[in-house]
């Protein structure tokens, strides 16, 4: 592989694709069932020995951007896929995903009057969480689809054995996403970014690509700028906790409704326990029905203990039904009275709300009612995504417009 300043730029294939011999549900801690197949240890070799997808300059950069968000300066947009697919990860693919992010991420701008630092959830999110390890596809059960780092969405067994040759395809595919993210960043002189985030699922591809740094820092994950770990990953404990903890990366953590203020509070002793501005992001996701009763207690503690975090509103992920057909949709007032009322929570307790966490798709899909998409019959004319119903980028503006 090839590139300059550390970055592969023209990524080389890592990976010619065969059937996985053999495969399972998913592990402890929502690991891949992969732990005996044969190729396992050459991939980890391969990951290891590769190109940093990021450098020390770079985070920072995020590092400072988000503590000036922090200090009630600045507004988050994070946004982008719910499941990033291998088949829109070249070049003309992933620039219209990142100029997408960028163009909304100027209408928050505009809207709000405050500069905005904008973050793809792009560039690594190949690997999705899952409550159950397998799932009902046209009448059959079988190992749920858990990402394209991990397996593929076709309705075979075959095609759902988790494969670690995977997480080679997966890293051929971030390197062309950075490359789109670095070409943007030319035209916006003096405005941070745009930069990559994804869930640190997989530890066996995340901790692959941890590296030292000069000196007697902490070492670098340069998998992606902004690790977050999941509502499902966060426990005491989690390895996945312990992993971000180890890093000089900003890092978040996403806060769902079961989290008390005793969890909070240890997740920010273990991820900021310098209370560094900049360091943590906590990512709000609730539901429009919990929201309000939840969230004060777990702010006021964070406040009273001293944590400078930027806290986001990610309305998506608890306001997921499903339509009368069957399909998982979300509804365009929920996901707006949600970040309502985060916002409220936060100015009555004196806290910046610093912004928004999005799955919005880079097309005009037809996956969550509201806006464009006025009814349920409609959600089957364009409904792509690979997991979870995303936002359209008019229906993702709609939002941003009551946010601003």
């Amino acid at each position: 592989m090839s590139g300059t300043a550390g970055h592969p730029a023209a990524p080389a294939a890592l990976l010619t694709t065969t059937p996985a011999p053999h495969g399972g549900a998913e592990g402890p801690g929502q690991e891949p069932h992969w732990s005996h197949h044969p190729a396992l240890p050459g991939v980890i070799a391969r990951l290891a020995a590769a190109p940093p997808l990021v450098d020390a300059t770079e985070t920072r950069r995020l590092r400072a951007a988000l503590a000036s968000v922090a200090r009630g300066e600045r507004l988050v947009l994070q946004a982008g896929d719910c499941a990033e697919s291998l088949a829109e990860c070249d070049p003309d693919r992933a620039a219209h995903r990142v100029a997408v992010l960028v163009a909304l991420g100027d209408h928050l701008q505009r809207g709000s009057g405050r500069e905005v630092v904008r973050i793809g959830r792009m560039a690594g999110q190949f690997a999705k969480p899952r409550s159950r390890p397998t799932e009902r596809v046209g009448g059959r059960e079988l190992p749920a689809f858990r990402g394209h780092m991990v397996n593929s969405e076709e309705a075979t067994p075959t095609a759902r054995r988790p494969d670690p040759r995977r997480m080679l395809r997966a890293y051929d595919a971030s390197a062309h996403v950075f490359h789109a993210l670095r070409e943007q960043r030319q035209p916006h002189t003096g405005v941070d970014g745009p930069w990559a985030s994804h869930e640190a699922l997989i530890r066996d591809y995340e901790a692959a690509l941890v590296r030292s740094t000069p000196g007697t820092g902490p070492p670098l994950l340069t998998s992606t700028h902004l690790p977050w770990v999941g509502e499902r990953t966060r426990g005491p404990g989690s390895p996945h906790v312990a992993l971000l903890a180890s890093v000089a990366n900003p890092v978040a953590c996403k806060i769902g409704p079961t989290a008390t203020p005793d969890d909070v509070l240890l997740l920010c002793r273990v991820l900021d326990p310098d209370r560094t501005p900049g360091r943590l992001t906590l990512i709000v996701r609730m539901g429009r029905a919990r929201i309000a009763r939840t969230l004060p207690p777990l702010v006021a503690a964070v406040r009273r203990a001293g944590h400078p975090v930027v806290w986001l509103c990610d309305p998506m992920h608890g306001n997921t039904v499903r339509a009368a057909g069957g399909r998982k949709t979300r509804y365009l007032p929920d996901l707006i009275a949600e970040a309502a009322a985060f916002r409220t929570v936060l100015d009555r307790q004196g806290q910046h709300a610093g912004g928004v966490h999005l799955e919005v798709a880079a097309d005009e899909v037809t996956e969550c009612v509201g806006g464009p998409v006025h009814r349920e019959d409609q959600l089957g004319e364009r409904y792509t995504t690979l997991c979870d119903p995303r936002l359209n980028p008019e229906q993702a503006r709609r939002l941003l417009n009551t946010w601003a």
